[in-house]
């Protein structure tokens, strides 16, 4: 499904693309998921960075006793 957008554009774009023959709508879907897909590697490395931060002050033995526990908890 899809929905209907509308974007201004400058008119001397609008009539290049048409004169190149450019699908603006594929352009404009393309650069969209782009953009999206940009982004949510923006947040996923920051949300990364939050977890490395927050797991820094975790000894090695500290990591070793929670999994057995929760192997444990089974």
């Amino acid at each position: 499904m899809s929905v209907i957008i509308s974007v201004r554009v400058r008119r001397e774009l609008k009539e290049k693309a048409k004169r190149l023959g450019i699908d603006i709508r594929r352009v404009v879907e393309r650069a969209l998921e782009e953009e999206i897909k940009r982004r949510e590697e923006e947040e996923l490395a920051k949300s990364l960075e939050e977890l490395r931060r927050a797991l820094s002050g975790i000894s090695e033995r500290e990591w070793v006793e929670a999994v057995r526990e929760a192997r444990n908890a089974r």
